[in-house]
């Protein structure tokens, strides 16, 4: 089920959900960097959007680290959607975009929380860092969501063998 709201400035946006650490990721920026998304874009962008959300939601689950997940304008006002038991997604306002949000966000929670910003955008990058987020390319994002699914099904093996 998704709860999809127009939201002022970042009333939407949920900074007690699960942990203190939250992962930003530009969607854009991710899905041009991975073979496997490019290729679905090509298709349609609603599937590599889809399969992104998906795999973002799995690491969530698998960590319990926030995801929130951001993509360049949808509409007039920034909106967002809530994917029941998933992750929070943010479409940037008409004349805004994705890097304008997420350096806004960092720079409002990026004292309070612990905040890692997926992109592959070096300047974008090098502002949130200033902000006080860490970061990841978009490659070691994939690598970070395939080392939690291996460490996952280790667990889960090993539970079942208990």
């Amino acid at each position: 089920m998704i709860c999809q709201q127009q939201v002022s400035e970042f009333s939407g946006f949920c900074f007690s959900f699960m942990s203190q650490q939250y992962l930003i990721v530009d969607g854009h920026s991710v899905i041009f960097a991975w073979p496997e998304l490019r290729a679905l874009h090509n298709q349609k962008t609603a599937l590599a959007r889809e399969e992104l959300v998906r795999a973002l939601t799995h690491y969530q689950d698998y960590t319990g680290v926030n995801v929130v997940l951001v993509f360049d304008g949808k509409g007039v006002e920034i909106s967002h959607e809530f994917i029941q038991g998933g992750i929070q997604i943010f479409y940037s306002g008409r004349g805004r975009t994705a890097d304008d949000l997420i350096e806004r966000l960092v720079a409002k929670y990026g004292r309070t929380y612990l905040i890692t910003v997926a992109t592959s955008d070096l300047m974008e990058q090098q502002t949130v860092i200033s902000f006080g987020a860490d970061c990841v390319s978009a490659e070691t994002l994939h690598t970070m969501l395939a080392n939690a699914r291996r460490e996952f099904s280790r667990d889960l093996k090993r539970r079942n063998r208990s």
